[in-house]
């Protein structure tokens, strides 16, 4: 979502704010903005175009400075137009940048209204700027941390003021911020990954932190100002994943980067060992008698289809929770659940916050599926498994579905071993069919060509029905996912066999309807629900197996896989429906890796 970059230091950090902007333009955003201090002067530059247009700006108005703060921004209070943009001033004394929501934001600025400042936005931000400014009596650190006392919601911040130029605060609560440190300069960004290339020692805030930042200093208390040590990480920041090489989009070529994903993350695999997911887990996963799987969006998905893996192999009920909705409900807790929390990023707010109600409930025994190795979730779980699926940069996640994938069948089989239910015979299988995965995935993913084919047609329509069936089911909700968020095509996805209870009333020629049919034990009823559609003239596009019996026909139209692959088909038939999103998307000309009001990182409520 939001990004922050900011720094002091003795040289022009201009170029450093900027291109740490671009490392994070990845996460989605609608507008852009940084402020520097110079001689004791305030300068702001913001825009509602790329980073690119933001840096022609800052040139052509020739600004700089040793001390920044800079921002992308995905709205939440107030449209996306530049008066909105961040960074946000206080009568020309401080600027502040934030990510996160203030949810009392409204009785903040009554207040500040009466005390006589005047607010020129319609964002919640703008009400820290003013704060900040009223609480400061010479002490930029005590004015942070008496306003952040006052603010209920998430936050990350980096504040500045004029009358200490060689001072930059922080603060975090909810929403991530890390510090990063060198010779005579430090910094501050809500990912490590806009600091690539300009330092690797970072120390990562925890809730509550208020940062100090000098160019020699940096000094962390806690919002009441007692003082706390973080310790500082030498973080390996690869920024090379996020260059695009031959590809045309950055989603394209993460698609084809799922052979290599899923390759990384079973590298170490040579046998099925609770030690897979950390030294505790051995003890963890013996004492537990359910599983409950809390996440978000794709991540959800891939929960949905762990469900099943856990309950037909492993034989451990399993619920699978929106996080979102999980943590305002009333709900039973019990002791002895595995709580699973699934994101990318390890940063989902949802999800974390999903993860802390959990632990409240008392329920401790927590795993985290994560891509990110230093993200809050994984320092908030008791037992980690990290994908590799390497950086992600589209919007639109599909090698992080993979590996999530991979990392919850791994978990299913070590469940399945402890409790006696995968002989040796059966996890061998297991550990072969996942060493051929990369290549069975090369294998899907030249089917490429018939797929264009198919986006050509579907560029044309505005709606579309998914099917699937058990396993696939879930997988028919990710492919609708994908179509929809960045074709713009309103698209569902349904259990087939809920055809005829409503959704077969929307079937026309008009309404394409996309079929998951993979030769499994329910591919004969899937059929049934195949005729139904064909009988009220919808136009069916089926992805087969080799040797499931669907033939081409008018009004049918078949795609093959090249093999069934057993528990492990969804993980091949997702491919070809990220491919036909991403391809619709490129035949309509919608910005596939950024795709309208969306962000990468959701980082708020």
């Amino acid at each position: 979502m939001c990004g922050i970059v900011a720094a002091i230091a003795t040289r022009d950090i201009t170029p450093v704010l900027v291109e740490g902007l671009r490392r994070l333009e990845y996460r989605g955003y609608d507008s852009c903005g940084v402020a520097l201090l110079h001689d004791g002067l305030l300068t702001r530059s913001r825009s509602t175009a790329r980073v690119a247009e933001l840096e022609a700006q800052i040139s052509k108005a020739a600004l700089g400075g040793p001390v920044g703060i800079s921002h992308t921004r995905w709205a939440t209070h107030g449209a996306p137009v530049t008066g909105n943009a961040h960074p946000h001033f206080s009568r020309n004394e401080v600027a502040v940048v934030h990510n996160g929501i203030i949810e009392n934001y409204e009785s903040i600025r009554s207040e500040l209204k009466q005390a006589g400042y005047e607010f020129e936005t319609e964002t919640d931000t703008e009400v820290i700027a003013h704060l900040v400014h009223r609480l400061y009596r010479g002490d930029l650190a005590a004015a942070v941390r008496g306003a952040v006392a006052r603010f209920k919601g998430a936050y990350a911040i980096a504040v500045m003021h004029k009358s200490e130029p060689q001072r930059l605060l922080g603060a975090r609560n909810g929403s991530p911020l890390v510090v990063g440190l060198a010779e005579g300069e430090n910094f501050l960004a809500s990912d490590a990954l806009a600091l690539a290339g300009t330092t690797d020692q970072i120390m990562y805030l925890e809730d509550g932190d208020v940062v100090d930042i000098g160019i020699h200093h940096v000094q962390i208390t806690t919002t009441a100002g007692a003082p706390v040590e973080r310790t500082v990480h030498t973080v390996k920041i690869v920024a090379g994943g996020a260059e695009l090489g031959p590809y045309q989009h950055y989603m394209q070529k993460e698609i084809f980067e799922q052979p290599r994903a899923v390759s990384d993350t079973i590298e170490s695999v040579d046998a099925i060992s609770p030690a897979l997911f950390g030294e505790k887990a051995a003890d963890v996963l013996a004492a537990i008698d359910s599983v409950l799987i809390l996440a978000c969006g794709t991540s959800y998905y891939a929960g949905l289809t762990a469900k099943v893996w856990i309950e037909s192999i492993a034989g451990i009920a399993t619920q699978v929770e929106i996080a979102s909705e999980y943590r305002y409900r009333v709900s039973v807790p019990n002791a002895r659940t595995l709580v699973i929390v699934i994101s990318q990023s390890g940063e989902t707010a949802d999800t974390l916050s999903a993860l802390k109600h959990a632990q409240a409930l008392g329920m401790k025994h927590t795993l985290g599926i994560i891509n990110v190795a230093t993200s809050a979730m994984a320092r908030q779980t008791a037992l980690q498994f990290f994908t590799r699926a390497g950086v992600e940069i589209g919007v639109a996640s599909t090698k992080a579905f993979t590996t999530q994938l991979v990392a919850l069948f791994l978990l299913t089989l070590t469940l399945a071993k402890q409790r006696g239910r995968l002989d040796d015979e059966e996890e061998k299988k297991h550990i072969r069919a996942l060493r051929h995965l990369p290549a069975a995935l090369q294998a899907v993913l030249a089917l490429e060509p018939q797929v264009i084919a198919w986006s050509q047609e579907f560029a044309r329509k505005e709606h579309a029905l998914f099917l699937g069936r058990g396993l696939h089911y879930p997988i028919a909700l990710e492919g609708a996912l994908k179509l929809k968020e960045i074709s713009y095509i309103h698209a569902e996805a349904y259990p087939a066999g809920e055809l005829k209870h409503g959704p077969l009333a929307l079937v026309t020629s008009e309404m394409p309807v996309v079929t998951v049919a993979p030769n499994d034990a329910l591919v004969e009823k899937l059929k049934s629900n195949v005729q139904e559609v064909r009988a009220r003239g919808g136009e069916l596009y089926v992805f087969a197996d080799a040797d499931t019996h669907i033939e081409s026909a008018p009004g049918v139209h078949v795609i093959r896989l090249p093999e069934h692959y057993g528990a492990l088909s969804p993980i091949l038939h997702v491919v070809p429906l990220q491919l036909l999103a991403y391809h619709t998307a490129v035949a309509r000309r919608t910005d596939v890796d950024k795709p309208r009001n969306l962000a990468k990182s959701v980082t708020v409520e």
